[in-house]
């Protein structure tokens, strides 16, 4: 997989100047020569000394690790940045010729560290592992980092194993504490974060931790130390505390950005309407399109989705079709309001899409519901409460009812999905949406959406009413017994060709979702969108405008069928 035929495609290989330093750096004998002259140098940085000269071979081992990645891939394990941090820092340090400059890199370092480990033990500590003790008995048992004698160990004392892992959270989480108390905690925390990496190297096989990260050790010791301490009364503590203010006022400014972005979210568009529901919430939804008596198109997005994905299809309807369009965002998403005080359920999403049918559309117009992921799991159920409105149901790779108990693939993703909800939502209401990097896909969408798109991932809003449908989704769906019922609807559901490759059983639940629509003897039909993924069959133009093409094709026949149908009607009538 090192090979350069392979490895120049990766990513940053596409760039062009780095593409240039890669092709320049991927011949055997520079390669040679390169990890040869690194070698030296490294062996050179063993001896005694404390020239100027080490802060140039520090230089050079972090440049040409840097220079050599994208051709070997090493130096992208947690050590071996580490490692590359200290080289480049310590090295300017040396090379440096004020002690301001130094004491900055120094302190930097300093913080670096003690930043490295409370994040890694605040992480652990939001999971459950961690915390029910399952963590280290977990990893000791796989091939790949475990120990089978620690692993017995574990099983034989499982109180002591617990008390190791609260321990190693605790030494993680409150690593900070070395900068208070004049610095008296430093020894205590030094040896056991040194401890536990000497452990990990023995017992994991992770020796490049057990010399790298204690390389940023020396850093916490003279940045912790008190001004009293004879080695350190001229040490320049200026850059502590431009950082503290730094990171306050990027604390503001990041909730001034999450505001500014909630204020985005909840305004809507300039054509945007509400109606309020039986429960009590508030919707948002948009109408486009011509007026015409054809069936009203009334899409409902997923789970922890937009409105907004639908934008390809929408304005492809709005605008070459007969078929007028509404798309809404559910009660917490965007700018609708969840104002019901009563648990939610998933009827309760089905209660507010009913309203908004019935609120919304004329009487004397059909509608065609149009369900995505989770939306189609509602526009069937409201298809069975009001067959008489609807002219057919539309589903883009929906969910199924029966999903989690039958297929393995929905059932592994079940504790990740709520454990990634539960966490985005969480630190998204601290306002840290504003780190947050820009998914490729909300720039596939068309561009007016995308910057009220983007806005709408970052923000709480969406992710907290994510993570309140799935709690409901896995329950009713793991409760879920029997088939379902037949529909009175024509319906297509059109699936994305991943989906059903990736999970074959998702195949056989489209398939029957169709026959619940045809054991009544209405039509229905499954189409496959060839390359297409669960998301690009809505955010990519290709596959949504073939998505639109189906679409249409599919209403044009059930157009034309119900007039046949309805001539039929009328000739056996008039014979009569």
């Amino acid at each position: 997989m090192n090979d350069w035929e392979v490895m120049k495609e990766t990513p940053e290989a596409k760039n062009v100047t780095l593409r240039k330093v890669a092709y320049a750096v991927s011949g055997k004998k520079v390669t040679l020569v390169l990890h040869a002259a690194r070698a030296a140098v490294s062996a050179g940085m063993l001896l005694p000394g404390n020239s100027r000269w080490r802060g140039a071979g520090s230089l050079f081992l972090s440049g040409t690790s840097c220079l050599l990645q994208a051709r070997h891939r090493y130096g992208t394990d947690g050590s071996d940045q580490v490692a590359n941090l200290v080289q480049s820092v310590t090295g300017v340090a040396r090379l440096a010729k004020g002690s301001e400059t130094q004491d900055a890199l120094l302190w930097y370092l300093g913080a670096q560290a003690s930043m490295s480990y409370a994040i890694s033990g605040w992480v652990k500590l939001v999971g459950d592992k961690w915390r029910d003790g399952s963590a280290l008995p977990g990893v000791m048992r796989t091939r790949t980092y475990g120990s089978e004698p620690i692993y017995r160990l574990t099983q034989r004392y499982p109180k002591a194993s617990k008390a190791v892992q609260h321990a190693t959270l605790a030494m993680e989480c409150l690593f900070p504490l070395v900068y208070v108390a004049g610095g008296r905690f430093t020894r205590p925390f030094l040896a056991a974060a040194g401890s536990f990496h000497v452990a990990n190297a023995f017992v994991m096989g992770l020796g490049r931790f057990m010399t790298a990260f204690p390389a940023m050790h020396p850093m916490v010791a003279y940045t912790t130390a008190p001004k009293s301490h004879p080695a350190i009364t001229e040490r320049d503590d200026r850059a502590a505390k431009a950082a503290v203010l730094a990171l306050a006022g990027g604390a503001v400014a990041s909730l001034v950005v999450a505001a500014q972005r909630r204020a985005v979210v909840l305004e809507g568009w300039p054509t945007s309407r509400k109606l309020v529901t039986r429960h009590g919430n508030e919707l948002v939804y948009e109408t486009g399109g011509p007026e015409s008596d054809a069936p009203v198109l009334v899409f409902c997005a997923g789970l922890a989705s937009t409105s907004e994905h639908f934008a390809w299809i929408t304005e492809w309807f709005a605008h070459s079709s007969d078929h007028a369009v509404v798309s809404y965002a559910r009660a917490g998403y965007a700018g609708s309001r969840r104002n019901s005080k009563a648990p939610y359920e998933l009827s309760e999403s089905v209660d507010d899409l009913e309203d908004l049918v019935r609120g919304v559309v004329p009487v004397n117009r059909k509608v065609v519901l149009v369900g995505h992921s989770l939306g189609g799991e509602l526009i069937r159920q409201l298809a069975q409460r009001m067959p008489e409105r609807l002219a057919g149901l539309v589903y883009l790779d929906p969910s199924h009812p029966a999903e989690l108990q039958r297929s393995d693939r929905q059932r592994a993703g079940v504790k990740d999905l709520r454990v990634t909800l539960t966490h985005v939502a969480r630190y998204t209401r601290l306002g840290t949406g504003v780190l947050m990097s820009r998914p490729g896909w909300v720039d596939r969408l068309p561009q007016a959406y995308r910057e009220k798109v983007f806005a709408q991932y970052t923000d709480a809003r969406l992710w907290t009413a994510g993570k309140r449908e799935w709690l409901a989704v896995e329950k009713e769906f793991t409760e879920f017994t029997g088939a379902i019922g037949p529909l009175t609807t024509p319906a297509l559901i059109i699936a994305a060709q991943q989906t059903v490759d990736q999970d074959p059983e998702q195949l056989l639940l489209y398939n029957e979702l169709a026959r619940a629509h045809q054991g009544h003897g209405e039509r229905a039909a499954v189409e496959v969108i060839e390359g297409a993924d669960h998301d690009s069959m809505l955010t990519e133009a290709r596959y949504a405008h073939l998505a639109a093409q189906l679409m249409a094709e599919f209403l044009a026949t059930e157009r034309h069928n119900d007039e046949a149908d309805a001539v039929t009607a009328h000739g056996t009538g008039a014979q009569r």
